[in-house]
């Protein structure tokens, strides 16, 4: 049984800490339990009830009249938005709840629903990464456990590369190449998977290095293929040396490719760019960035 104080509700949920107090004193809504030496504490049972409470609040049903709700009527209201409300914030908590309950079919009904009505990569834009930035916090502050995050991000995993599977291999002859990699202690794979499939979906070749690469890799495949982009991800801090390092041997081992860059990092530690380096920041910037090498390509 999972527990958490009223700051780990206040993160997972959005709901002020102040106003789950009220409702806990005010309604006995969310009723805390305690410990042997008087410290309050909360379950699973406690946050899926207080999502459920904060998701019809927002829908126009009165505090006071879900007080008076047995939890299954709560429950089934929100099973009824659930199906048919396609909100941002709403499919958001339910992902959220199917990560806390480790919830497969919850977490299948939902992202089906949304590529079904959006298509994949407009699933990943506005539901996925939205989701993913608020799990970043949850995991900073303590609020989700490692294996919370272990199984919602290879249910996300399963999904990209499923994904990538259904696009076409064969590229025009003229396309540019891209070789995808992350450096080795780097753990961001998601990111590097959606990469692929956007590239994938453009019609460009890609060489999908992975995680763990070393820069004696990229030195050789860039001899031998000559790609016109190499691109990675600097998330997490490297070991032994500092960011400005590693950009500068990278910028030497991609052999006259341009070398994209993205991640924390690049924005945590002041870097120098080398001439055939160039940094995208973050996901709006790598959409713009293919848009207008789509736009250069067919002027050409």
């Amino acid at each position: 049984m999972a527990v958490y104080s009223i700051r780990d509700l206040e993160r997972l949920t959005g709901i002020k800490a102040h106003t789950i107090r009220i409702w806990e004193q005010r309604y006995r809504l969310v009723v805390p339990h305690r410990t042997d030496t008087n410290i309050r504490y909360y379950t699973d049972d406690e946050l899926r009830l207080l999502f459920n409470i904060a998701l019809l609040n927002r829908h126009g049903y009165k505090i006071s009249k879900l007080a008076d709700m047995p939890h299954e009527r709560i429950a089934d209201l929100v099973a009824e938005i659930a199906e048919n409300n396609n909100s941002h914030n709403t499919q958001i908590d339910a992902i959220t709840l199917s990560m806390i309950d480790m919830d497969e079919l919850g977490f299948e009904r939902i992202f089906s629903a949304y590529v079904w009505d959006n298509g994949f990569e407009r699933t990943m834009v506005e539901l996925i990464y939205p989701f993913l930035d608020k799990l970043n916090i949850l995991w900073l502050t303590n609020s989700i456990s490692a294996a919370h995050e272990k199984f919602i991000s290879n249910l996300i995993r399963r999904k990209l590369m499923a994904a990538i599977d259904k696009e076409p291999i064969d590229t025009p002859g003229d396309a540019p190449t891209f070789v995808l990699y992350t450096p080795e202690g780097e753990t961001q794979e998601l990111t590097l998977l959606f990469m692929h499939y956007l590239l994938r979906t453009r019609g460009y070749r890609v060489v999908y290095l992975g995680a763990n690469t070393s820069l004696n890799d990229i030195r050789d495949i860039s001899h031998t293929l000559k790609p016109a982009y190499i691109f990675t991800i600097l998330q997490e801090p490297l070991p032994r040396q500092t960011i400005q390092n590693y950009v500068d041997n990278a910028s030497r081992s991609v052999n006259g490719s341009e070398l994209l860059l993205t991640g924390a990092q690049l924005f945590m530690n002041p870097v120098k760019l080398p001439d055939n380096a160039k940094v995208l920041s973050g996901l709006p910037d790598t959409l713009e960035f293919l848009k207008n090498l789509q736009g250069k390509e067919t002027l050409a």
